[in-house]
Order: structure tokens, then C-alpha cells, then sequence
């Protein structure tokens, strides 16, 4: 049964390839290959509303079952900022690294504990038909005063979990991949896919 993962982002892509590897029934795809696949434009008012969006999107053109993930960093300090905003928080255009300096900078003068965050998750699985599951992870922590680590990717660097004295950025991917908002989200989704093609 084959199963696209909504997305380009070859990060995410590789992380849900990580967490699917145990479901033998799914020929795990993304839209890396469908080239001439054009995604909607990102519209919702929330995670749930924008996964639901894309996964939906995607299941009714590709004509298959897909999953689509939303996510962001949430720091209450900030009014909830960047949340849906992202990975678009320094402008449309902007990389990882604009959107981490600019969070930074509007975070430079708050100290803790108001350098709370959190990263929050919705993974929506569809078919044509129309929205199968959606379900919602969270991973709390701290937003760092400077950028530490190589690894991972979007706010990585600047968030440590709570419990652990490093960045995601400095953690192992296999670490990261278990205790991650994508991770706690997926968990959700056992039961579901463990029923799918039996």
C-alpha cells in the first residue's frame, strides 16, 4: 500500500521514513516523487488546520492515502510567536538560519524562565475520501541565548528539551526522532496504521 508523505523537505521526509520503517505494509513515498505535483499555499489559523489542509490536498490529486504534518515553536513570552509562522517567521523567503537570528534577537532581553517554548505538532493522515486521523504532539523546553550544535534542522539549535542539556542540534538523530513533538504525535497514530492493509 503505497503511502505519500506530503512534503519536500527532505529533513521531515527522512524523519518520517525513520518512524514508518516498522509498518512493512506501506511503500513509503513523498512528493519528491511527484515533480509535477504543485502544493497548495499554507492556509489555516492552526497546525491542525494547515496538516489537515495539505494531507487533503495531496490524497485528492495524488488519488492515494498521504500524510501531512504542521508544526512550529511556540514561546508564550512572544505572545505564542513564531507558531504557524515558522518557517517563514523572518519573511516567505527566509532560511532556517534568518528565522532563528530573528528569534533571537526579539528574545534577547527576555531571560528565563520566560524563555520558555514549546514545539507543537499535528500529523493528518487522508484519503480522497477525506481527512482518516489527526492527532496532535508537544515537546517543552527552552529557547538558548545563542545557537549550539550541527545537526537537525529549522530551530534545532536554539531549543533545548527539558531534561536534557542539549540542543536538539547537538543530540543524535535517533535520539531527536524518539523523544521529538513529531515523534510524540506519531505514537498516536500506532493503532491506526497497525489497522491499515491488515
Amino acid at each position: 500500500m503505497e503511502l505519500v508523505v506530503a512534503s519536500k523537505n527532505i529533513h521531515k521526509i527522512r524523519e518520517f521514513r525513520s518512524m514508518l520503517k516498522e509498518y512493512k505494509q506501506f511503500d513509503v513515498l513523498s512528493l519528491l516523487d511527484f515533480p509535477s505535483y504543485q502544493p497548495p499555499e499554507e492556509e489555516g489559523s492552526s497546525f491542525e488546520e494547515i496538516a489537515s489542509n495539505k494531507a487533503l490536498h495531496a490524497a485528492k490529486a495524488l488519488n492515494c492515502l498521504t500524510l501531512a504534518d504542521d508544526s512550529g515553536l511556540i514561546v508564550p513570552a512572544l505572545q505564542g510567536a513564531p507558531g504557524i509562522y515558522s518557517s517563514r517567521y523572518a519573511g516567505d523567503l527566509a532560511t532556517d538560519a534568518e528565522n532563528r537570528h530573528k528569534l533571537l534577537k526579539e528574545m534577547q532581553h527576555i531571560t528565563e524562565p520566560q524563555r520558555q517554548g514549546y514545539f507543537e505538532c499535528w500529523i493528518a493522515i487522508a484519503s480522497p475520501e477525506g481527512i482518516k486521523k489527526c492527532v496532535k504532539g508537544l515537546c517543552e523546553g527552552m529557547i538558548l541565548g545563542s545557537e549550539k550544535g550541527n545537526y537537525g534542522f529549522g530551530y534545532d539549535s536554539i531549543f533545548i528539551k527539558h531534561e536534557y542539556g542539549k540542543s536538539f542540534a547537538e543530540i543524535e538523530e535517533s535520539l531527536k526522532n524518539r523523544i521529538s513533538h513529531r515523534r510524540k504525535a506519531f505514537d498516536k497514530l500506532h493503532v491506526f496504521l497497525s489497522s491499515l492493509g491488515n
